[in-house]
């Protein structure tokens, strides 16, 4: 299963945040919104499946979506934190999520 969000390719969209990984990556919630998804945040990690389990936006995405959110991981092996920044940056100008504006 994969989800296409921008130019980068995510693993899932999943229902429950223990499908995913604790590894690198950047990760996006998104909204079943019918046809499509809305992402409704985006963000980076080193490891992934634990900060979206421990994330301090959580209320901002049920907040943001009347359904329960969704899951997706890009996973970027070697990269550093700089790169992963990029992308979720990218990410966020692109798709413009409620949570997580500054």
């Amino acid at each position: 299963m994969g989800i296409t969000i921008g130019r980068y390719t995510f693993e899932g969209p999943y229902s429950f945040s223990s499908s995913l990984e604790d590894k690198a990556g950047v990760y996006a919630i998104l909204c079943d919104a019918g046809e499509e998804f809305r992402v409704i945040d985006v963000g980076e990690s080193a490891i992934v499946r634990t900060r979206v389990e421990t994330h301090d936006r959580k209320d901002c995405w049920t907040r943001n979506c009347s359904t329960s959110p969704k899951y997706a991981a890009h996973y970027t092996p070697g990269m550093q934190q700089q790169g992963r920044m990029r992308i979720e940056q990218e990410i966020r100008d692109a798709y413009d999520p409620p949570c997580g504006k500054a």
